[in-house]
């Protein structure tokens, strides 16, 4: 009997790695949704879009985003995507900081909670 995976849903604000993270557990047979989140005032928009089994968090700091995405915005931006995250964030299963990971490292621990579901 095949073993069915969970829906995963990805959330973060820009540059935190969501695309590079959904790619690598699509490899690996998990269905993904990238939920935009960090752009809409709908606070339950993560739940409302694809209503996840399981909800990850990439979390990354200011300067770590715009270093990532040469994003040109400022500190106020960041700031306001975080708070349009606050309700994903109390609801995710599985947050990640992903400051000092490189995308393997955050695959790996994000495929190592999922396994143990």
């Amino acid at each position: 009997m095949p073993i069915i995976k969970p829906l995963v849903g990805v959330v973060g604000p820009c540059g935190s790695g969501k695309s590079t993270l959904i790619a690598a557990l699509e490899e690996r047979g998990y269905k993904c949704r990238h939920i935009a989140q960090e752009h809409s005032y709908v606070k339950d928009m993560w739940k409302r879009i694809s209503n996840p089994d399981v909800l990850i968090f990439l979390q990354a700091s200011f300067p770590v985003c715009t270093a990532r995405r040469q994003l040109n915005w400022g500190k106020s931006d960041h700031a306001e995507q975080q708070r349009r995250l606050t309700h994903a964030l109390q609801h995710a299963n599985l947050v990640v900081e992903t400051d000092t990971l490189s995308p393997a490292e955050v695959a790996t621990r994000v495929l190592d909670f999922l396994e143990k579901l």
